[in-house]
């Protein structure tokens, strides 16, 4: 099965959405397997390229997917790991009961998510300087 090159925006917001919202029910239930929700979704996205909620939300797009904004598998993957990697760091803390650092990752990732569907995604501008960068050290090599 090729993989698509694009996803189309609704379903990024969704996404964002289920992030957002599964921190903030965490910090108002202290129940920290809420976190694990978004993140085996993004790990499984990242790694199996079949993430659970966009999968779920595809069923309800009202156009064929290739009518919305498309979003870029490969940032949404480079977005989805930094989102696990603050999911997975948050989750791990707070069954550990150490509060501060579970809410320092929590925060971190629920500030990114809400920045992104207000409509700065912070992992693509890190994604861009990445490249940016790449592409600099190529040049370097070829002189």
């Amino acid at each position: 099965m090729s993989q698509p090159y694009a996803i189309p925006r609704p379903l990024v917001r969704l996404n964002q959405w289920t992030i957002l919202l599964s921190v903030i029910l965490t910090w108002t239930t202290g129940h920290a397997w809420i976190l694990a929700i978004p993140l085996v979704a993004n790990l499984l996205g990242v790694i199996c390229n079949f993430n659970p909620i966009i999968r779920f939300g595809k069923l309800f797009l009202k156009k064929t997917p290739s009518a919305y904004i498309p979003e870029d598998v490969q940032q949404q993957k480079f977005n989805s790991s930094i989102a696990s990697s603050c999911l997975a760091g948050g989750f791990i803390a707070f069954l550990l009961h150490w509060q501060i650092v579970g809410y320092v990752f929590t925060v971190m990732v629920a500030i990114a998510s809400a920045v992104a569907i207000a409509g700065f995604c912070i992992g693509c501008f890190l994604y861009f300087q990445v490249k940016q960068w790449q592409y600099r050290r190529t040049l370097k090599k070829a002189l």
